[in-house]
């Protein structure tokens, strides 16, 4: 296996596996923390994460595929493309029309991802890649809960507010309001009940 990157809460690996190119993710011990909360908390994130992925697969939505699910570890399909922060700051008309086209694509993602009780708890562009045929999928689930909490779906939107410019972020809002139907107005009136309080809250990797 090949290193490609590390986290505060996992280590990610290349590798092959019958043949094909997958990521594995590996939960880390954090030695800070009680030993047999540690290893509940890890155990109960991989499985979560794990088990919100392959329902989302399952229901068409393009995340990578769950292929092995270990104590603290997660192998699943690798996506060969880019992330969209790498296209955020290009500045060329074509690029930008690009750009705006996979906004309006992530956001009907997350609107279907909400409506079907998950929210992401990360969704930035960072966390979305293009594939070498410009398709969309979301990644890094770790932080993601089967919720129907508007508050918790609200974050996500912010999260993605704060990510790109206010004409990236209309094409966005468009969609999603389209991905997630009626309910997306309850989801936005909460989010605009944060921006007022002037509270951003994220759910840390150490919170119980």
């Amino acid at each position: 296996m090949r290193k490609i990157s590390e986290g505060a809460e996992a280590v990610i690996y290349a590798a092959r596996m019958l043949g094909r190119n997958v990521i594995v993710k590996e939960r880390v011990a954090k030695g800070y923390r009680i030993k047999e909360l540690d290893e509940q908390l890890r155990r109960q994130r991989t499985k979560t994460e794990a088990k919100i992925q392959s329902t989302l697969y399952e229901k068409g939505v393009r995340v990578p595929g769950v292929i092995l699910v270990g104590k603290y570890f997660v192998v699943m399909e690798r996506v060969q493309g880019k992330t969209l922060n790498r296209m955020a700051g290009v500045g060329k008309a074509h690029d930008r029309r690009s750009m705006g086209m996979a906004m309006a694509e992530a956001g009907r993602v997350l609107g279907t991802i909400h409506r079907l009780g998950v929210s992401h708890g990360d969704f930035t562009t960072a966390n979305i890649m293009q594939d070498r045929s410009g398709r969309l999928w979301v990644i890094d689930f770790g932080l993601a809960a089967f919720t129907n909490s508007e508050e918790e779906m609200a974050l996500d939107v912010l999260l993605m507010k704060r990510s790109v410019d206010s004409g990236m972020y209309e094409r966005f809002i468009k969609s999603y309001k389209l991905g997630f139907g009626g309910k997306a107005s309850a989801v936005l009136g909460r989010l605009g009940e944060i921006e007022k309080r002037g509270r951003y809250q994220t759910r840390t990797l150490d919170s119980a």
